[in-house]
């Protein structure tokens, strides 16, 4: 299971703290994040329980001190109040989108939840500007109530003087638990992709979306008549690491069947096997 809690970002130099019992390989971000010149220090799930990222994360930021170096801790998701102004500033590039096209508004916003930061400055973000559109998030991870706790500390970490409980409504997606899923999430997906050439990522955006149609179904009325806007947040390298659950749904390939009598059409490359020969 991959699940990176703790980034400390060095002039030059990115150390990671992965929540892993050995080192799982170039898997998912793995593989940018080690091409970029991340180091990589390895913490057992018992050892997170434990201890905790906040923590952890200190113990790390001393021993590089004593190494001579100057690190700066993100916490997870980069959620602290800092990192809310990330999405506030989303807020207001939605706004400016909006007042540009002159004849879009949405009602409610929806975005999945993994660590607070983006629903804290989307939710401010929108009820300080013209928005002043509902935010909705799904969970996908801890339960509704720790989020918005979190997110109380975070915005009253910018003196905003408001409740949590008004900026955002929270509902619990997290199904099995973080970065896992039923087949179910998994041809949800599939069957997205297929349909609309949007593909999600599993283990935010896809579980996000995927609650919010089945609230869609379970409460109709809260949702009838209203014009949403989904926000993506990325995440699709989370793919790669569902490769053996999702091979049965992915298209099939063939061998082309092709006559000998196919005539060569001059200019068109055929005479150019050679280029891919080895």
């Amino acid at each position: 299971m991959r699940n990176t809690f703790g980034l400390t970002f060095l002039v030059g130099h990115f150390h990671i703290q992965l929540l892993v019992d050995e080192d799982p390989g170039l898997v998912g971000n793995l593989l940018v994040e080690r091409l970029v010149g991340a180091h990589v220090d390895l913490v057992s799930k018992e050892e997170y329980g434990k201890i905790g990222s906040v923590a952890l994360a200190d113990l790390l930021k001393k021993k590089l001190l004593e190494e001579g170096r100057k690190p700066y801790i993100i916490p997870v998701g980069g959620s602290n109040s800092l990192g809310t102004w990330g999405y506030i500033e989303a807020a207001r590039e939605i706004e400016h989108q909006i007042q540009i096209s002159g004849d879009v508004r949405f009602d409610d916003i929806v975005v999945a939840c993994g660590s607070g930061g983006t629903i804290a400055g989307l939710a401010l973000g929108s009820n300080l500007s013209s928005l002043k559109a509902k935010v909705h998030a799904f969970s996908v991870c801890d339960d509704p109530e720790y989020f918005y706790d979190y997110v109380q500390g975070l915005i009253d970490g910018l003196h905003s003087g408001l409740d949590s409980h008004d900026l955002v409504s929270i509902e619990n997606a997290k199904g099995l638990g973080y970065a896992m899923n039923t087949a179910e999430e998994l041809k949800f997906v599939k069957d997205v992709a297929t349909a609309t050439g949007i593909v999600l990522d599993p283990v935010y955006s896809g579980k996000a979306a995927y609650g919010m149609l089945k609230d869609m179904a379970a409460k109709p009325a809260k949702w009838e008549g209203r014009k949403i806007l989904f926000v993506h947040t990325g995440g699709l390298l989370g793919l790669y690491d569902k490769v053996d659950e999702l091979s049965s749904l992915s298209g099939s390939w063939r061998r082309m069947d092709l006559e000998e009598s196919v005539p060569c059409k001059e200019g068109t490359g055929c005479n150019q096997a050679s280029r891919y020969s080895p």
